[in-house]
């Protein structure tokens, strides 16, 4: 070969929208336009409708269910149970203990009984109002706490009520202090609010197979879970993703799926299925509500000396992510700082309430909320400015993680800590102009009664999957030419969920091929595994498979120009390219996987658990009215290290949509659960953040780049969902000095109605 050196700029020539560019979403007109096609716009000549019939209770025994004047009725094409589950009854993310219907016992309110296909959704609905189940109603457990000790309670699982204990030792787990602080916190149960609701459409294939087009997160993880519970092998299930409206982690569960490829197997026909909002909010998981104890002991300087803490997570009644939910509450439990000792403790159970799993920020919003609360109440037992003593504790590049992992890669905590410091703060709240304060354009106030606070929040979140698992990606990427062009098309399995992956897989190719047209191709199962579009994950590793198949692809054009032409590298432009490539295809499939990590020790905890930690820090500034207990977020600025922006518009637009999820947790977001039932399943009652909510933000973003990951990228989506929340709370704290150990703080708790 002629080139010593092969490097994408050789290739790259004047080629925009590349790697540090913000290209225009492909998908992004088309949404604004309210064009786009989501899985609920699917339509096939000759579909029939399926639906569900949910218990309406948290605990009870099934006696009987009786179907027949549901099944007589016209338009009705058929009515399934579990009898009626072709293969295994039971599917799970972690643990096979979910069943596809409900046997002999139902464990929450709107667990799966039965379900309907019938000519017209209406048509289905009635038909399952028809359904006759006699149950016999049990004393749900609602208490986690208890259900983590107490073993006099009936076994909700032939395991017990335990669905993971861990434990975390550093040090000297009974290490004493000058400065103690404790405090018991608790944070609510919040609801990924995406937008689009579940759906998707099965079609029967010729051959006894099925082919299902769906909103999800993790394909493959779909089409195994699918394939089992039909009893097909996995070449006969197929899964092509449609638009997907918003995720958060709720799509990582199962759903539809299963049922409608059931129906479509039974009745021959396609079959769609559609969750109205009411069903979605009891047809995924949310994420775990906590009761977490802590104590923060430290001298008199302000430098820590121990945590201790116990954290309780309410897994409701299935596993789904429950354990990954401990295992990182707990190895994150002290947040990103200097521990030389610590005891921490999780347990993750079994109740009656609704299942949760995966949410944005999975197991660390919760102890960061605790922990960032206890920081708080430090540096006023200390008289230290809060800033300050998150400072003097932050964790470096060199530090050492209460699990012993040491940070091998740049960790700018402090950093961050002082520019959201340093960031400008508001003028002070005009009381002439009502929109200004709580309440609003509701005349509640003209600032009689209004107090101003401030706070901080900061947190670690690992990146991609932990504890020793595999964690990579597949991607294939073609280069041909096609109308007198060189085109690239990248094939992966990739969920995009809004976050923009599409738009990253463009950009590496094109930086790394030199290519301006590339397309992305529909998600499916007929290229490799990509893993879930969770944890922060698919930039790093399909990123790093994309990138990897480009490589290849790029090696093997540079050989063709060699043996064809005998062509140097730098002569290869997009027009010599169409000269080289002529009739010829060049294909490439490549995997990424990210460094390994290993299982945590049972008994101490210690071990390198995760790939790589991100870091984040908000400042909010509050303004409350004591008198009515109203809040408004006057300023919510956020520093985040994403180590290499690949598009820097995206970047921004996560932290603004992570800090809005974040707020709303802090005050007005949570699913009201009373002895196992919801009673709040709508956009009427469970309240989101709106236009009006969202405040001003100043995103400072840094860029550290880290040495192990592709491009030096580090997961951007979660840390602000998780740092808005206790720097609101804390806020909120500031401006009244009250002790307020739970989100979401409601007027109530401030005026002390409750």
């Amino acid at each position: 070969m002629s080139a010593p050196a092969r490097s994408p700029q050789d290739l790259r020539s004047d080629i925009s929208g590349g790697i540090g560019d913000s290209p225009l979403r492909p998908d992004g007109f088309l949404k604004v336009r309210g064009e786009f096609a989501y899985s609920s716009d699917l339509w096939l000549e000759n579909m029939v409708w399926g639906t569900t019939l949910r218990s309406p209770h948290p605990y009870a025994r099934i006696v009987s269910i009786d179907y027949a004047e549901a099944l007589a009725q016209p338009g009705v094409y058929t009515i399934l149970t579990y009898k009626d589950v072709p293969g295994e009854n039971v599917y799970g993310l972690k643990f096979q203990d979910t069943p596809v219907l409900a046997e002999d016992v139902v464990r929450y309110q709107g667990e799966p009984v039965a379900i309907v296909a019938a000519d017209h959704p209406e048509t289905a609905r009635r038909a399952r109002q028809k359904i006759k189940v006699c149950y016999e109603v049990l004393d749900p457990i609602i208490d986690a706490e208890r259900a983590a000790h107490d073993q006099t309670l009936p076994k909700l699982h032939p395991g017990g009520n335990l669905v993971r204990h861990q434990r975390i030792i550093k040090g000297d787990p009974e290490a004493t202090a000058p400065v103690v602080v404790s405090g018991v916190y608790e944070i609510g149960m919040q609801d990924q609010a995406f937008l689009g609701p579940e759906s998707g459409l099965a079609i029967p294939d010729e051959d006894g197979g099925v082919h299902l087009y769906l909103a999800t997160q993790w394909l493959h993880v779909d089409q195994r879970q699918t394939a089992k519970a039909l009893g097909l092998p996995l070449d006969k299930v197929k899964l092509t993703m449609s638009g997907v409206g918003g995720a958060f982690g709720g799509r990582e569960d199962l759903s539809m799926q299963i049922h409608a490829c059931m129906l479509a197997l039974r009745t021959n026909r396609p079959v769609k299925m559609v969750y109205d909002r009411e069903e979605s909010f009891f047809g995924h998981v949310h994420r775990h509500p906590a009761k977490m104890y802590y104590e923060h002991g430290a001298d008199t300087d302000g430098n820590l000396i121990y945590v201790r803490a116990r954290l309780y997570f309410d897994g409701g009644a299935y596993a789904s992510k429950t354990p990954v939910v401990v295992g990182n509450g707990t190895t994150l439990g002290v947040g990103p700082y200097n521990v030389p000792n610590a005891k921490i403790e999780g347990w993750g159970v079994y109740t009656n309430n609704p299942p949760c799993g995966a949410m944005r920020g999975l197991g660390a919003v919760q102890p960061t909320y605790a922990y960032e609360s206890q920081m708080d109440k430090l540096a006023a037992a200390l008289g230290m400015d809060p800033a300050e003593l998150r400072i003097r504790n932050a964790m470096s590049e060199g530090s050492t993680t209460v699990t012993g992992q040491v940070v091998d890669f740049p960790a700018p905590v402090a950093e961050l800590v002082q520019r959201v410091r340093d960031i400008p703060l508001p003028e002070p709240h005009a009381s002439g102009d009502i929109l200004n304060l709580p309440g609003g354009a509701s005349n509640t106030t003209h600032g009689e009664g209004v107090v101003r606070g401030i706070g901080y929040g900061v947190t670690i979140k690992n990146i991609s999957y932990a504890e020793g698992l595999d964690d990579y990606s597949t991607a294939r990427v073609r280069l041909e030419v096609i109308a007198g062009e060189p085109v690239v098309t990248v094939h992966t399995a990739a969920a995009e969920v809004g976050q923009g992956l599409v738009t990253v897989q463009q950009q590496i190719a094109r930086t790394e091929l030199g290519v301006q047209r590339v397309t992305i191709l529909a998600n499916d199962t007929e290229v490799g595994d990509a893993g879930s579009s969770s944890a922060s994950r698919q930039t790093y590793v399909t990123g790093g498979a994309v990138r990897n198949a480009c490589v290849a692809v790029r090696e093997r054009l540079l050989d063709l120009a060699d043996t064809r032409f005998g062509m140097h590298i730098d002569d290869i432009s997009p027009a010599a390219m169409v000269e080289i490539l002529g009739d010829e295809v060049i294909e490439e499939t490549r995997e990424y996987h990210h460094r390994p990590t290993s299982p945590l020790d049972p008994e101490t905890g210690q071990g390198n658990a995760h790939v790589q930690y991100a870091f984040s820090a908000h400042r909010a500034v509050v303004d409350v009215d004591l008198d009515l207990g109203l809040v408004k977020v006057v300023q919510l600025d956020c520093t985040q290290d994403v180590g290499k922006a690949i598009n820097p518009d995206a970047v921004a637009g996560q932290i603004h949509g992570g800090s809005a999820q974040g707020l709303g947790l802090a005050v007005m977001e949570e699913i009201q659960v009373s002895n196992g039932k919801v009673r709040n399943p709508s956009f009427t009652d469970y309240l989101i953040p709106t236009i009006l909510d969202m405040p001003p933000m100043n995103v400072d973003v840094i860029e550290r780049p880290d040495p192990h990951s592709p491009y030096g990228v580090r997961g951007v989506g979660e840390p602000p969902t998780i740092s808005a929340t206790p720097a609101i709370a804390n806020a909120i704290r500031d401006a009244t000095g009250l002790e307020l150990p739970r989100v979401p703080i409601r007027p109530e708790h401030i005026t002390g109605t409750s």
